[in-house]
């Protein structure tokens, strides 16, 4: 069996439609022959569109990739309500009324801001130590509660035809989109699903950042060795944009990494922070709080 490689960093997979997240994850851990590998927030096999995978000690860090924002383009189905919400699911009912460009507009803003949403019968959520989707593939009443979530901005991008709609939205952390279409049809005096869902940022990942598997196919064998593979990888601390950098010396690295605390000396020495990426160099070392004045170490990087 081939040794696996202690490779490091993040790709922003374009997931293609009909590949789970599980799947997309095992097929990039093995195309790097990577030893570890983890994703950054889990993305229907209906839908396509950036899932950002990480690679041996850049999963440490996936945690912060799931709390960035969320881009979506979304195309909704009016005057078909399904089970789970989306296209897979069966007719639940039907609607003749569909719904003009102006009344759509006049309504987006109630949708925007902190809202309460109630997830899809169909969801990862667990009830009582079960996965939702199962009790309700099985038949179960599955009682969920609403949700706070964070909608920052829905924009109506057009209406193919009178049947559907086409919206970017852009959310925060666990923010369903199939709740969403579900419930804009519903204010909207009809119903609908989602059609089509492409996810087009995560984050500090974009569009333009993605990758697929077939190019991910065609540079494994075009060049065996790990530079190629190597070349499409975006550093550990791609994701750790949005918390304090501190630059630490030789001396106080190797007491951070030895997993002791470091005083940080003179009136210029930041106050507490939960988390932040310490760098020693060039390299990530780790992710440190500051308490009481002293950088403690939290998660550590072994490169």
């Amino acid at each position: 069996m081939k040794t696996r490689e202690n490779i490091h960093g993040w790709i922003a997979l374009d997931k293609p439609e009909g590949l789970g997240s599980t799947q997309a994850l095992a097929k990039v851990k093995r195309l790097f022959n990577a030893a570890k590998a983890g994703h950054g927030g889990t993305l229907d096999p209906l839908a396509s569109g950036l899932l950002p995978i990480a690679l041996g000690e850049a999963t440490k860090t996936v945690s912060w990739a799931m709390e960035g924002r969320k881009t979506y383009r979304v195309l909704v189905r009016w005057g078909e309500a399904r089970t789970t919400d989306d296209r897979e699911g069966e007719i639940s009912a039907l609607s003749d009324e569909r719904p003009s460009h102006g009344s759509i507009d006049t309504l987006l803003s109630r949708f925007e801001g902190e809202i309460l949403q109630m997830p899809p019968r169909f969801s990862a959520i667990k009830v009582k130590g079960e996965r939702a989707y199962d009790l309700a593939r099985a038949g179960e009443a599955v009682d969920l509660a609403p949700r706070l979530v964070v909608i920052e901005k829905i924009e109506l991008l057009g209406l193919p035809d009178p049947d559907h709609a086409e919206f970017s939205v852009t959310c925060g952390k666990g923010t369903y989109i199939r709740s969403l279409a579900r419930d804009l049809a519903e204010a909207l005096g009809t119903v609908g699903h989602v059609a089509r869902l492409r996810r087009t940022q995560v984050g500090p990942f974009t569009e333009n950042d993605m990758i697929s598997l077939e190019k991910l196919e065609e540079l494994r064998h075009k060049a065996p060795g790990d530079n190629a593979m190597e070349g499409v990888l975006r550093p550990i601390e791609t994701v750790l944009d949005g918390i304090p950098a501190l630059a630490v010396k030789d001396a106080e690295a190797q007491r951070l990494r030895q997993g002791q605390s470091v005083l940080l000396r003179g009136a210029s020495a930041p106050i507490a922070q939960d988390a932040v990426l310490v760098m020693w160099g060039r390299r990530p070392l780790g992710i440190c709080s500051i308490e009481k004045g002293s950088l403690k170490p939290k998660r550590l990087f072994n490169l």
